[in-house]
């Protein structure tokens, strides 16, 4: 199997994660997407210069085949010298060895430290079908109690993995969260290319919550004139709410440059008219103001007060509470 040419041989020389990427070996190739082995030294990744909800973070592998063309983790790939953000969906990097570094990891975790799996690539995403690196993560988390684990996903391949969540579930506190930024499924093929369905999606919530698995969505990016409209965000937290989600939160879009640099074309073909405001809106920044976000926060609070997803989020909380008092006692 070839290993991946990533700079000539006279440019500069390779250093960490950029090394290793350079002898990753080629597993498989289809529809411009190729795969290939990451031989990491770590899997754990502590939160850092940031305020997260969440103190470490897993991702199963580096790049994402849904292809969203608003994805913020394209800058991931720039760590290994990859500087075309399309790369980020179409080399696709397997962590190789991950459940016996995570193993050997998790002693780092203190009391109270959440673990996100998810946060920059998709653990769900068409790869793990075939390399199951994801499904190794659990297998090892489900051998430990009293972990705080939150998946992030637009997969529904987790419902696969039904029988590990249920036994993660018995020992630590476990969230989902499936990433929905529209019901209607037009517009999400037009944004997300290779995710699933919307309304997979929302299934996936439903039956996770059947099964006892806690599960809610994110509405992550809120994307301005496209998918911020009362319409759209209403429809999303009643469907939430029918499908006995648990919480639902959102984000609005930001933009690194080399995300920009996909989505800006991208704008222009499918959204021309928006094209002006969006070069003002994200001229010399990659966030929206403030004012923005508090907008889309308010308009979230009331949506779940009208269809009693507070009440709902409240009982969540307090039930949790509940259970780490327990917890306490033994």
């Amino acid at each position: 199997m070839a290993s991946l040419p990533l700079v000539p041989a006279s440019g500069p020389k390779l250093i960490g994660i950029a090394r290793l990427a350079a002898g990753g070996e080629s597993l498989r190739q289809g529809h411009e997407v190729e795969y290939f082995t990451l031989p990491v030294r770590s899997l754990l990744n502590r939160c850092t210069g940031v305020r997260m909800p969440f103190t470490w973070t897993i991702n199963p592998y580096r790049g994402c085949e849904f292809a969203c063309k608003y994805c913020f983790a394209r800058y991931t790939h720039e760590f290994m010298e990859m500087r075309d953000g399309v790369d980020f969906e179409q080399k696709i990097y397997v962590k190789q060895h991950a459940a016996e570094l995570l193993r050997q990891e998790l002693r780092r975790v203190g009391p109270g430290e959440q673990i996100a799996i998810g946060t920059a690539t998709d653990p769900y995403q068409p790869a793990e079908q075939r390399f199951a690196v994801t499904r190794g993560i659990l297998e090892e988390l489900a051998r430990h109690e009293g972990l705080d684990l939150g998946i992030v996903t637009k997969g529904n391949l987790i419902l696969r993995d039904l029988d590990l969540l249920h036994r993660i579930g018995q020992k630590s506190r476990l969230t989902v969260s499936v990433t929905i930024t529209t019901l209607n499924t037009n517009l999400a093929r037009i944004l997300e290319p290779r995710a699933p369905r919307p309304d997979l999606r929302m299934e996936t919530v439903r039956k996770l919550n059947q099964s006892g698995v806690t599960a809610g969505v994110s509405c992550s990016p809120v994307i301005p004139g496209i998918t911020d409209s009362m319409r759209n965000l209403e429809a999303l937290v009643r469907a939430t709410a029918e499908a006995d989600g648990k919480h639902i939160f959102a984000n609005p879009l930001f933009l690194k440059p080399c995300s920009a640099a996909v989505f800006m074309p991208f704008l222009e073909k499918e959204f021309p008219q928006l094209a002006a405001s969006y070069q003002q809106r994200y001229k010399d920044r990659a966030f929206l103001p403030k004012t923005y976000g508090e907008r889309i926060s308010q308009l979230m609070v009331r949506l779940q007060e009208k269809y009693g997803m507070r009440h709902r989020e409240r009982v969540q909380a307090a039930a949790m509470a509940s259970t780490e008092s327990q917890l306490k006692l033994f």
